[in-house]
């Protein structure tokens, strides 16, 4: 039994850590896309 329990601690510290990975990639994303966008409209406004 405490094996079950340990490796499901264990799956659901991952699983939590996947998650955050997953929300700071996406804000990474974000971040970069908004700083690239005036790029993109000023090059090809010229």
């Amino acid at each position: 039994m405490s094996e079950d329990r340990t490796s499901q601690t264990r799956e659901e510290r991952l699983a939590e850590k996947l998650r955050e990975n997953l929300r700071r990639r996406k804000a990474q994303s974000r971040a970069f896309q908004r700083e690239s966008e005036p790029l993109c409209k000023n090059e090809s406004d010229s």
